[in-house]
């Protein structure tokens, strides 16, 4: 048997799994919720809905830390009640194992941040309001799932060696300093500026950061030209973006490679203790 046909395999097991977990109504209850929410404010409200759409792309970016840390946190959680992790540390390959749920869980982020985003732009575009170029919103999507990729490789070794709840307060500590970096989450519609590449530079080194700021500043090239950005502005930014994206995927292929080597290695302590 192929290591593709096993992964395949492994991948065809979550999947069942997902019918009877709850993650599933979760990450589309968040998504609907964040979505609709935004979607009706920025609708009405009097800030440009341009820039409304940077801060929603932001928000949803920072919020990937948490929903990573939530849904790694309770996978795991899952995975030692069911029998101490025994899908993952009796498979004939855990390796493959493990990345078959990682997979299923970052594929769930990703879904949700496009029922999300499908959301917000149809509610605001339907009430008449400008958005960015569907182009440019997809690209911002995939800036989500690029930037989130390391984490959950990242939370996924959180939560299955500390547990549920460091996973989970790890990721609420992410948003914290992912909205943090940006100058807070209402910077750029306040001051009326493009705002994702503000402090890249500490942004670089901070995983946390990365979804928000692919996201944003994907945006930002689709609405710097109706905003009046010199070209300046988006040389910037289109120079920010692609370090980010660099930085994003090498941060995702190394941590995803440590998850993997360590694997075998693997010991669920809390149940060996019991």
């Amino acid at each position: 048997m192929t290591a593709g046909m096993t992964l395949r395999r492994a991948l065809r097991s979550e999947a069942v799994r997902l019918r009877r977990s709850a993650l599933v109504p979760l990450h589309l209850a968040l998504a609907a919720g964040l979505g609709v929410a935004a979607g009706l404010y920025f609708s009405y409200a009097a800030w440009d809905s341009l820039l409304g759409a940077d801060a929603f792309f932001q928000l949803v970016g920072a919020g990937a830390p948490l929903l990573a840390g939530i849904s790694c946190g309770l996978a795991a959680d899952a995975e030692r009640e069911a029998g101490g992790f025994a899908n993952v540390l009796g498979a004939p390959s855990r390796r493959v194992a493990l990345a078959a749920k990682g997979i299923v869980l970052f594929t769930l982020g990703v879904g949700a941040a496009l029922v999300a985003a499908g959301l917000f732009l149809a509610l605001v575009a339907g009430a008449g309001r400008t958005v960015p170029a569907l182009p440019w919103c997809a690209g911002a999507t995939g800036g989500l799932a690029l930037g989130g990729a390391a984490l959950y490789a990242g939370f996924l070794w959180v939560a299955m060696r500390f547990g549920r709840n460091a996973s989970v307060g790890l990721g609420a500590l992410g948003l914290i300093v992912a909205m943090a970096s940006l100058g807070g989450l209402a910077n750029g519609l306040v001051t009326g500026t493009l705002s994702g590449s503000f402090g890249a530079k500490a942004a670089f080194v901070l995983p946390v950061c990365w979804p928000s700021r692919l996201a944003s500043i994907a945006i930002e090239l689709g609405i710097c030209g109706p905003l009046g950005a010199d070209a300046q502005t988006t040389a910037a930014l289109t120079g920010a973006l692609g370090r980010f994206a660099v930085v994003s995927a090498v941060g995702a292929g190394v941590l995803s490679a440590v998850l993997l080597v360590r694997a075998n290695r693997f010991e669920d302590r809390r149940h060996a203790a019991e």
